[in-house]
């Protein structure tokens, strides 16, 4: 059994290689791999032809079909940065990403995981809006992470009482912190309004209105702000929050100790010492009610 086995193996991994290797700039199959293996001669080696078809055209079919549900799934992830950069050089993102960044996930929600840190070494794709790119890409990301990452019981009144200034917190997974420049919440949203409106004949679906849409995203004025991404009732919401708000989150998302957490807030703060303890009574407040901090899985089974 084990060499039948071994050889349905061998098949499907030649497979994969075939229909997972990049498509030619007219979305036809390369007719050699990136190792040099002619990809006709493999063709024929792992499924057969039919009465229409050879086995390379068979092949092809599925190699384009592949390509073509990533390409559709990564524009539905990231309309945004569509939107700033524009569909010629979004196409070229795109393409350059799952080529540098195949998929090794089972799951197409991974797609676009390691995209921020791949565009932020490929800079000359959105210049000069690089900035207003990485951070609409980082927010998408996050809306991807805040909907479906797991949600983790909430500190109880008697956890929170008991909290000192080296207590460490742990944040709820699916909550996710974005600094920006400018207004891309509101973009965004905009965004995908706009998309989830328009059909094939409409104005959103021209090349002079997406030329418009991309004009009026680059031209956003500076507005540094600050947004938790977070789930609630199964819906993803982009709430904004002050630095203050911010900057404690955040260390406490890096592992500071309470105490560290709380200095880490007011860095620069423009709040007086004497408003500090109202702000934080009201933010730890609201991120209780909320049920940011939370009993990760280890804690749990205590």
């Amino acid at each position: 059994m084990s060499e039948p086995r071994s050889q349905l193996r061998e098949i499907q991994q030649r497979m994969a290689a075939c229909v997972m290797q990049p498509l030619t700039a007219q979305h036809g199959m390369r007719r050699r791999s990136a190792a040099g293996i002619s990809s006709e001669r493999e063709a024929g080696a792992i499924i057969a032809p039919n009465d229409r078809l050879s086995s390379f055209e068979r092949l092809e079919i599925y190699n384009r079909q592949y390509w073509f549900r990533l390409f559709a799934s990564f524009e539905e992830d990231f309309p945004g940065l569509q939107a700033v950069t524009g569909n010629r050089r979004f196409q070229r993102i795109m393409q350059g990403y799952l080529t540098d960044c195949p998929s090794t996930s089972f799951s197409l929600r991974n797609l676009g995981s390691r995209l921020v840190e791949w565009l932020q070494a490929h800079p000359e794709l959105t210049a000069p809006h690089t900035e207003l790119a990485l951070e609409l890409a980082a927010l998408e990301w996050a809306h991807i992470e805040a909907f479906d990452n797991a949600a983790w019981p909430g500190l109880t009144p008697e956890q929170m009482a008991a909290l000192g200034e080296d207590s460490r917190l742990t944040l709820q997974p699916y909550l996710r912190l974005i600094e920006a420049h400018s207004a891309i919440d509101d973009a965004l949203i905009a965004v995908r309004n706009e998309d989830g409106s328009s059909d094939g004949s409409s104005n959103s679906a021209s090349t002079g209105y997406a030329a418009r849409r991309a004009r009026r995203l680059r031209a956003m004025p500076r507005e540094h702000i600050f947004i938790a991404v977070h789930r609630y009732d199964d819906s993803v919401y982009y709430r904004r929050i002050e630095r203050e708000d911010y900057q404690l989150l955040r260390a406490i998302e890096q592992g500071c100790t309470l105490g560290e957490a709380i200095e880490a807030a007011f860095h620069g703060s423009q709040l007086s010492e004497e408003e500090q303890p109202a702000w934080l009574q009201s933010a730890f407040g609201y991120f209780a009610t909320m049920g940011w901090f939370c009993n990760p899985p280890a804690e749990n089974a205590l």
